[in-house]
This record gives structure tokens, sequence and C-alpha cells, in this order.
């Protein structure tokens, strides 16, 4: 006679990305069927502006004004599909692995401050006041660099069209990180919205992420042993 015993590890729901999924979807669908010039003012509400929190006196303008959380809401809006597609892409491909690992609170933790970082980064790196910042792909950086700092020689499923069928294949991180690259640098010189801006915000998320990642390793180490009943 069999008895089945049941498992030490413990299955979560992962919701962290389907949460930000969706919120970028109804955050663009929201706004691409206002008119232009209502877009454009919800951009200038809610987008962030360079020229500003380069002084303590402008921080506490900020914070007294509450306009710092828009180093927060501008994640949420972007200029284009294309622009909004490109790093839905990213985030779905290094976004569930991470949050498998890191769980979901921390998962979410990474992308709004990795994003808020980045945005900063913009802010300061730009010094032409009240150009508009907006966009996840300083969040969807700080998660790529997290996601190598955790795992720097892992391997990726993803399904690629190969001839007539679609076909699973395993590629190196490092190769989808460098194609996330290339595409950076078409859509900065492409697209009306960033330009030279999109680097310094890239950068400030990709360099957040490692450094969350080592920070909280022994946390997420911990987790993963709970979790399995260690």
């Amino acid at each position: 006679m069999f008895v089945g015993i049941a498992t030490r590890k413990k299955h979560r729901l992962r919701w962290a990305n389907p949460l930000l999924f969706a919120t970028l979807w109804l955050a663009y669908l929201w706004g691409a069927t206002r008119a232009p010039d209502l877009r454009h003012g919800a951009e200038l509400d809610w987008g962030v502006l360079s020229g500003g929190l380069d002084s303590i006196a402008a921080w506490r303008a900020a914070l007294v004004d509450g306009s710092v959380l828009r180093l927060f809401s501008g994640l949420f809006l972007h200029a284009d599909w294309i622009h909004l597609t490109g790093n839905l892409v990213f985030l779905l491909i290094f976004g569930p692995p991470a949050e498998r690992i890191m769980g979901g609170i921390r998962f979410l933790m990474l992308f709004l401050l990795g994003g808020a970082v980045a945005n900063l980064a913009a802010v300061l790196a730009i010094s032409t006041p009240d150009n508009i910042i907006i966009g996840a792909s300083g969040a969807v950086s700080a998660v790529i660099g997290a996601y190598l700092a955790l795992f720097p020689g892992a391997r990726l499923g993803v399904v690629l069209p190969l001839g007539l069928f679609l076909q699973f294949v395993r590629v190196p991180a490092s190769l989808l990180i460098g194609l996330w690259a290339l595409l950076q640098v078409v859509f900065a010189y492409s697209g009306p919205s960033f330009g030279a801006v999109a680097w310094a915000a890239h950068l400030g998320g990709f360099c957040f992420g490692i450094v969350f990642a080592l920070v909280t390793r022994a946390a997420i180490a911990r987790r993963l042993r709970r979790n399995r009943g260690y």
C-alpha cells in the first residue's frame, strides 16, 4: 500500500508581474483613448519633469507638494505602443523568474524603487528644464540588472519563429540583455521621447538592480530555504 506524503515545498501565487502588466496596459489604453491635448496634459501632470530635484530646497518643495511621486507615476505612462511593447516584452522575459526567486513584494519594490531611481538619474542628467520623462524602461532595466546579478550564467527559455513553426529554445540571458541594449539604441535615436535621456535612466535603473540584488541576496536565500521547508 502506497501513501501519498505532501511535499513541504510551498507553491505561491505569482501576482506582481500580472499586476504590473495589467496596470501598464490599462494606463496606456487610458491615455491612448484621450484627445491629444488631454494626453499631453496628463503627461505634464504625471510624468517626471527634468530640471528639478537638484537641491535640498527643490527636494523639500517636492515632498511638500507631492510632486516627488512623479518619479513613480511616470513609470506607467508611455509615448506610444512600440515604447510600451518593448518594455513589456523584456518584463515578461526577466520578470517571472526574478519574482519566483525574490517573491512578489520584493520584486514589486525592485520595480518601483528601481524605476524611481532611474527617473531621478534622468532628471539630474538633463540640463534643460521641463523635458517630460515617461516610461517603465528604467524599472525594467532594474529588473534586468537584478537578474544578471543573481543568475550571471543563466539560460532563459523563449519562443522564436524558426521556419514555419514556433520553437521553444534556451538562450543565454546575457544574449537577451545584449538584444535589449541594442533595442534601446534603436528606440533612443528613432523615437520622439527619449534620445539621450534614456541612457541615464537605463544605466541608473540597471545599476540599482544589481545593488538591490546583492544587498537582498541573503534574504532571498532565506526565503528559498523557508519555502522548501529547510
